[in-house]
C-alpha cells in the first residue's frame, strides 16, 4: 500500500473521558487502509487504562508497536508521536494530512485551538490544519458545557472546525456500549468521506 496525503489521518485523543471512540475510530481507520498519525495526550493514556483497561508503555515506540499490533496495522500505518515532538509531520503545513480528528476533544483543548495555542505537538497540529484550510473534527465530550465552552466552539464552527459531539442516537435501538460508540464513530467516518457499515444509513 502506497501511503500519501490523501489517504492520512491525524487522530489525536486527550484526556476527556470517551477513549473507546477513539480506539474504535482507530480501528475503523487502519481497515479502511487509512494511514494515522497518532497523538496520545498524558491525560489521555491514563483515562484510556482507567475505561478500557489498555495501559501502554511509557515508551512512544513501544506504545506504537503495541497499538499496531493491537489493531492491526500494517508496516509504516500506524506511527506514534509525543507531546514534544517538534519534528513529526503534523507540526508542519508541508506535511499536513487529510484531515485531522481530536476525539475525544477536552475543553482546555478546545480552548487552546480556538485560541491559537502550539503549547504541544497536538495544539500545533490542529493550528496547521486551520492555517491550512484542512479539514479538523472536533469531538468534545462534556456537560453541561459552559458559555465559555460554547462561545470556543462557535468561534471554530465559523472558520470552518466541524464540532461533531460524542453524543449517540437511539433511534437504531442499541443493544450494546459498543452500538452507541459505533454511532459516533460512524458519524466520524462520513465526515471522513470513508465508507462505513457501523451504521444504517437513514431510510435505505
Amino acid at each position: 500500500m502506497s501511503w500519501n496525503r490523501q489517504n492520512t489521518i491525524a487522530l489525536a485523543v486527550t484526556g476527556a473521558s470517551g477513549s473507546a471512540y477513539a480506539l474504535r475510530l482507530l480501528q475503523q481507520l487502519l481497515a479502511a487502509e487509512q494511514r494515522v498519525w497518532m497523538m496520545l495526550s498524558d491525560a489521555a493514556r491514563i483515562v484510556m487504562e482507567m475505561e478500557v483497561g489498555i495501559s501502554l508503555p511509557e515508551s512512544i515506540e513501544e506504545a506504537e508497536v503495541e497499538l499496531a499490533k493491537r489493531y492491526g496495522a500494517k508496516q509504516g500505518q500506524l506511527s506514534l508521536y509525543g507531546r514534544n515532538d517538534w519534528m513529526a509531520p503534523v507540526a508542519s503545513g508541508i506535511a499536513v494530512p487529510r484531515a485531522m480528528v481530536v476525539c475525544p476533544c477536552s475543553m482546555g483543548t478546545l480552548s487552546a485551538i480556538a485560541h491559537g495555542g502550539s503549547d504541544n505537538l497536538l495544539e500545533r497540529a490542529a493550528d496547521v490544519m486551520i492555517k491550512e484550510r484542512r479539514q479538523l473534527l472536533l469531538v468534545p465530550r462534556e456537560t453541561p458545557y459552559s458559555t465559555i465552552h460554547l462561545e470556543n466552539m462557535l468561534k471554530l464552527s465559523q472558520i470552518g472546525v466541524t464540532m461533531l459531539p460524542a453524543n449517540p442516537g437511539l433511534y437504531q435501538q442499541p443493544e450494546s456500549i459498543g452500538d452507541l460508540i459505533d454511532f459516533v464513530v460512524a458519524r466520524i467516518l462520513d465526515q471522513l468521506e470513508i465508507e462505513q457499515q457501523l451504521l444504517p444509513r437513514w431510510g435505505v
